[in-house]
């Protein structure tokens, strides 16, 4: 994985990346070479995995302890539950966008694989489980596949596998949670890119949800986030955030003024540490959802050690946030 085999633009590039946290560049792929060093590795799918794992484990053992003496109905809610193929039909991430930021990077169908398959471990988890398990993938073709690898289960457990926009199954559970305060819910949203509408959480607020979510803080986000402001993705950050473009700016830009020649000029730049403020940013959008909100995530780094991802877990229930931050802390040391 080292630079032999780079153009001289894409050796620029990787370059760049590595001397600087901020390691926005260009999306589209002009100049990427096969051999350019990949973005993606096992190592951070693994440790999402086995923290969400634990926690559902953890989840379980407190709710069993309860469920029967309130009349509790315990439902999980997988919103990316797929194969995670990203070039069939529905597929979430067929937009351009999507293509120019994931394509260059060359990612196997191993490290797919293992990307996915909370789904066969949240199943397996020897302990009594959920009362209904929802798994949500907008490729017809993957949730085809991951109905077919689940039918084993189906014989002691109560699961649907859907083929849909995750936005438009998470409104139907809010509304589910509205109707009854007896059902008590975990959602996984772990997809690759920006598809969660902010719009979306926002219906969650006042319910029985556990949710962990995860955030592409740096191997996305930050890079919409052009050095000099001027980015045409603020419609998605927007939709993503929650938020309108010149709150956007406000929370990542810094303006000073500068002489030059010809007169003062205003420059604008990022602000230091983005991805650490892409996190802090959504978390404090999540404090208006839900009452707890973890406040050191579990941080995903990919082969160069750059921050890609953060991974966190936001409850109404403070044990449940404070049992999240513990697993964290554990699985990063």
């Amino acid at each position: 994985m080292g630079e032999k085999g780079l153009s001289l633009q894409g050796k620029a590039r990787y370059d760049d990346m590595n001397k600087d946290d901020d390691y926005s560049f260009d999306v589209n792929r002009d100049g990427f070479m096969a051999s350019e060093p990949k973005m993606w590795g096992g190592r951070w799918t693994e440790e999402k995995l086995c923290a969400f794992e634990k926690y559902v484990h953890a989840y379980l053992t407190i709710m069993n302890n309860n469920r029967d003496k309130f009349g509790w109905k315990l439902l999980y809610f997988d919103g990316f539950a797929g194969s995670g193929s990203r070039g069939g039909e529905g597929s979430q991430e067929k937009s351009p966008l999507m293509e120019d930021l994931f394509d260059a990077h060359y990612i196997s169908q191993e490290e797919l694989d293992t990307y996915k398959g909370s789904a066969e471990r949240v199943l397996n988890i020897d302990l009594r489980g959920f009362d209904y398990y929802y798994f949500i993938d907008k490729d017809k073709k993957a949730t085809a596949r991951l109905d077919a690898l689940l039918s084993p289960y189906k014989e002691s457990h109560v699961i649907e596998c859907r083929a849909d926009d995750a936005n438009n199954q998470l409104r139907l559970l809010s509304d589910g949670l509205r109707r009854n305060k007896k059902l008590k819910s975990l959602v996984l949203l772990d997809p690759f890119g920006m598809q969660v509408e902010w719009s979306s959480i926002e219906m969650l607020k006042g319910s029985s949800t556990d949710l962990f979510i995860l955030i592409p803080s740096g191997v996305i986000i930050n890079r919409l986030l052009y050095r000099n402001g001027a980015s045409p993705h603020y419609g998605k950050l927007s939709s993503f955030f929650g938020l309108s473009e010149a709150e956007i700016k406000e929370r990542f830009y810094e303006h000073r003024t500068t002489q030059t020649l010809f007169g003062d000029t205003e420059i604008v730049e990022k602000v230091k540490n983005p991805i650490q403020k892409i996190y802090d940013l959504y978390r404090e959008r999540l404090g208006t959802i839900f009452r707890y909100v973890t406040e050191d995530p579990l941080v995903l780094y990919n082969n160069h050690n750059l921050p890609i991802f953060h991974f966190a877990c936001a409850s109404n229930n403070e044990t449940a946030v404070k049992i999240a931050g513990e697993i964290i802390k554990n699985q990063q040391q």
